[in-house]
């Protein structure tokens, strides 16, 4: 389920919990956004081995924490779920 305010909301709605209400989340936060708003089980420390190897979502910065925009974390999640399917034949 996905928070009205959201663009990828649909006719489900998710209460987030204050802690994940936030514009921007820190690496613990974001793993569990994305396991409550996209069912991605992802550990915090895959996070931080997909910020330096590449493939994860996109971040920013402040000195040394790594913040992940809820905006960011959505579209990857869409990206890297991708289409709905009806066959596992299809490509």
């Amino acid at each position: 389920m996905i928070e009205q305010n959201n663009p990828l909301a649909g006719s489900e709605v998710l209460t987030l919990p204050p802690a994940l209400r936030k514009p921007r989340l820190r690496r613990d936060e974001a793993s569990q956004y994305l396991e409550l708003a996209h069912g991605i089980s992802l550990a915090p420390s895959t996070l931080a081995t997909m910020a330096t190897r590449g493939g994860g979502p996109a971040f920013q910065k402040i000195n040394r924490t790594p913040l992940y925009p809820r905006t960011s974390l959505d579209e990857w999640a869409v990206e890297k779920l991708g289409d709905l399917r009806t066959s596992t034949s299809e490509e």
